[in-house]
C-alpha cells in the first residue's frame, strides 16, 4: 500500500493528493493517516511543495465531504431514513444512528463539523447528518475547510519530520499499512453482519 501511494503521488502530484483525499471522503479504504503523511514525505524530498500538498490535500477532501452533504440535502431526512432502512448494513449506519447524529447537531450546531472534520472516522461521516440540517452551504463549507486545513497539516507535518528517517520508517509503513488497510476492511465487514442482524431486529421488533 505505501509503494502504490507512494507511485501514485509520484506520477500524478498534487492532482494525485488532491484525487486520494477525496476517495478517502467518499469511501475510505485509504485512511488519510496515511496519504497526507507520504505526501510530507515527498515534500521533504522537494519533489513537492509543504503548502501546495496541504492544498491539494485540502480540496479533494473538501470536495468529498461536500458530495455527501450535497446528496443528503437533496433527498432530505425522511429518503436518507428509507435508504438506511433498505440498505444501511451496507453503509454500517441505521436510521437510529442517523437521529442519534441529528441530535448531537442540534447540541452542537457548526462546531460538530469543525471538531467532526478532525476526528477520525467520524471526519468521513460528518457531512451526510450536516446536510440533513438547516446549516447552510458556506457555513458548512467554511467550518469544513477549518477543521479539513488544521487536520492536513498535522499530517502533512508528521511526514516531513520524519523526512530524514524516510528510509528506515518506508520499511516498516508498507507492511503497516497494509495491516492498517486490511483491520478497515474486516472492520467494515463486521459492521456490516453486525448491522444486518441489528436492523433486522428492529424491523421485527
Amino acid at each position: 500500500m505505501f509503494d502504490w501511494i507512494t507511485s501514485l503521488l509520484d506520477a500524478a502530484g498534487y492532482l494525485g493528493v488532491a484525487f486520494l483525499m477525496f476517495a478517502e471522503n467518499v469511501f475510505p479504504p485509504i485512511p488519510s493517516e496515511l496519504i497526507m503523511p507520504l505526501a510530507g514525505f515527498l515534500a521533504y524530498q522537494d519533489q513537492m511543495n509543504f503548502i501546495g500538498v496541504v492544498i491539494a490535500g485540502s480540496i479533494g477532501s473538501l470536495a468529498g465531504t461536500y458530495l455527501y452533504y450535497i446528496i443528503a440535502r437533496k433527498i432530505g431526512h425522511d429518503r436518507v431514513r428509507q435508504l438506511l432502512e433498505k440498505h444501511g448494513r451496507w453503509l454500517t449506519m441505521s436510521p437510529q444512528d442517523l437521529d442519534r447524529a441529528s441530535d448531537w447537531f442540534d447540541r452542537h450546531g457548526n462546531l460538530a463539523v469543525l471538531i467532526g472534520r478532525m476526528v477520525p472516522a467520524i471526519r468521513t461521516l460528518i457531512s451526510a447528518p450536516a446536510g440533513l440540517t438547516p446549516m447552510h452551504h458556506l457555513p458548512f463549507l467554511a467550518f469544513s475547510l477549518a477543521g479539513t486545513v488544521i487536520w492536513n497539516t498535522l499530517l502533512t507535518w508528521l511526514g516531513y519530520a520524519l523526512g530524514s528517517q524516510y528510509d528506515l520508517v518506508s520499511t516498516y509503513v508498507n507492511p503497516v499499512s497494509n495491516v492498517v488497510v486490511a483491520v478497515l476492511v474486516l472492520t467494515y465487514i463486521y459492521r456490516v453482519i453486525r448491522k444486518k442482524g441489528g436492523i433486522a431486529r428492529d424491523a421485527t421488533g
